[in-house]
């Protein structure tokens, strides 16, 4: 599977992005799809993902109704609809593909990543 991020940016606190992963290379349609972020300094954190059916959807805590992800399997693509962002959202978000099993939060739990998209949120 390969994944094509993008949609980053600088944006101001308070202020809205929407990310894109693009797949290809598989049937996307039977593949969970999660977005991570890792920040300067730390560690890879999960954010949201969603079921290859898009019925279950998983989020970071500190996401608290932020941020939205959804998919459209007719354009082999998921989105992540990000809200109210806030300087510590500031990360490359990393786009993440599983295959087989049920929908997990754990880095592990992913078999494919993408290349990552910069978001930077100034105060």
């Amino acid at each position: 599977v390969q994944l094509q991020a993008s949609g980053g940016g600088l944006v101001q606190a308070g202020g809205s992005l929407r990310l894109s992963c693009a797949a290809s290379g598989r049937t996307f349609s039977t593949t969970h799809m999660g977005w991570f972020r890792q920040a300067p300094g730390k560690e890879r954190e999960f954010v949201a993902g969603v079921s290859w059916s898009g019925q279950t959807t998983y989020y970071g805590d500190f996401v608290k109704g932020r941020f939205t992800i959804s998919r459209d399997n007719a354009k082999n693509t998921v989105y992540l609809q990000m809200n109210s962002l806030k300087p510590e959202d500031t990360a490359v978000y990393y786009c993440a593909a599983a295959v087989g099993g049920d929908l997990g939060i754990g880095s592990y739990d992913y078999d494919y990543w993408g290349q990552g998209t910069l978001v930077t949120v100034s105060s």
